[in-house]
């Protein structure tokens, strides 16, 4: 049975098999009743004998088996007392980590339960910071702190401002509406770039298409009922007609396409390297690289496949680290759900094994050195031997 902390709703633990870009679908959690005499019980975890993350029981020994040193280099971005932990767990839908230096706190989203929750840094305290939270998916902050973050409900890119006010950076490009904002991060030159495939287009994680549309085939989704009465601007506003492009607005609110989209390569994540010449960007279940020219994206190539051991690890979000190593989410089978890390040259080094697909992470900490990462139905955090590279 799944364990609560205070002052968190449990709610239901349904959320989608399959992240996307991922080609196999993650197995059950293990219940809590008795075993089926032909079927038995489905693992959580692989290692032996069975880890247990429920609160309050004995630490895996260190060094941790479900940090995996694929290459020696990997050895020095860990460090050998610490261990995966379990923060908190009864979720919908875990997206959308990051950490506020500011604040000295982590946001995460829960986009089904239209929850936005923080993880107070001092006491460990998980509380809810917004809701409704508009299904909320991906958050950053940018270079002067402020909070930004993709609505799917909305489809839109909004910044929080420091007098507490909201400001729409983004919600059409020429003259047509997004499709539904998926994961952003902030430049250095003041520019906010961000992905806008179709994932959120649907009733569980945001807003289907008015009327009959590739988001909402046959019509039969009334994305009016069960709004909290907030509304839309305009009938007929909440209709796919762009393309899944990757954007960039620029600190004027110009908004332009930075990689046009790919038939087959829908984009999701994305993240800067260190130095910010170049995106990453998480496109048909790998990972792609380009060169950073104005508001384009130049030179785009293949970074990883995220292929291991002929299983696809496919990824949701990633984080570059200081050293410029890519540290990205795998939803994929038992054993290979959790996150892979690549070096710059997009060589597998390490894995960290989880008991449920992982969707996102971010480097939290007042030193930015605790990987933190947002699973399936789960929080977990591990420290390490490095530091994110971005702000948020």
């Amino acid at each position: 049975m799944s364990q609560f902390w205070p002052g968190i709703r449990p709610e239901g633990l349904n959320r989608r098999l399959m992240l996307a870009g991922a080609a196999a679908a993650i197995p059950a959690i293990a219940n809590a009743q008795a075993p089926k005499a032909l079927l038995g019980t489905p693992r959580s975890v692989i290692t032996e004998p069975p880890r247990d993350y429920s609160p309050g029981a004995p630490p895996a020994f260190s060094p941790d088996p479900d940090v995996l040193r694929v290459e020696p280099a990997f050895g020095g971005l860990l460090i050998g007392q610490e261990v995966i932990r379990r923060l908190y767990t009864g979720l919908h839908l875990a997206e959308g980590p990051a950490w506020s230096s500011l604040g000295q706190y982590a946001i995460f989203s829960d986009v089904k339960n239209d929850t936005l929750y923080r993880y107070i840094w001092e006491n460990g305290e998980i509380t809810i910071f917004r809701r409704p939270s508009f299904s909320t998916n991906g958050n950053s902050f940018d270079h002067q702190g402020r909070q930004i973050s993709t609505q799917d409900f909305f489809r839109r890119v909004v910044r929080w401002e420091a007098d507490g006010s909201m400001t729409v950076l983004a919600d059409s490009y020429d003259g047509k509406p997004l499709n539904s904002p998926n994961d952003l991060c902030a430049h250095k030159d003041g520019s906010v770039w961000f992905t806008d495939p179709q994932f959120g287009g649907n009733l569980a994680e945001g807003h289907p298409d008015d009327g009959n549309g590739p988001m909402n085939g046959g019509g039969f989704r009334d994305p009016s009922i069960g709004n909290t009465g907030v509304g839309i601007q305009k009938a007929g506003s909440m209709h796919q007609q762009l393309p899944m492009n990757v954007y960039r607005i620029d600190s004027s609110g110009r908004v332009d396409i930075a990689v046009p989209f790919e038939a087959g390569k829908a984009p999701n994540g994305l993240c800067f390297s260190p130095d910010y010449t170049k995106l990453y960007v998480i496109r048909g279940g790998g990972i792609t690289v380009g060169d950073i020219s104005g508001a384009k994206v130049t030179n785009l190539r293949v970074f990883t496949d995220c292929m291991v051991d002929g299983i696809k690890c496919g990824p949701d979000g990633m984080r570059a680290d200081r050293a410029g190593n890519i540290w990205a989410s795998s939803a994929a089978p038992l054993g290979y759900g959790g996150v892979t890390v690549w070096n710059p040259d997009g060589k597998l080094i390490g894995r960290i094994r989880l008991p449920e697909g992982c969707a996102n992470l971010c480097f939290a900490g007042p030193k930015r050195d605790h990987l933190f990462m947002t699973a399936t139905q789960s929080i977990y955090m591990l420290r390490v031997n490095i530091q994110g590279a971005a702000p948020g």
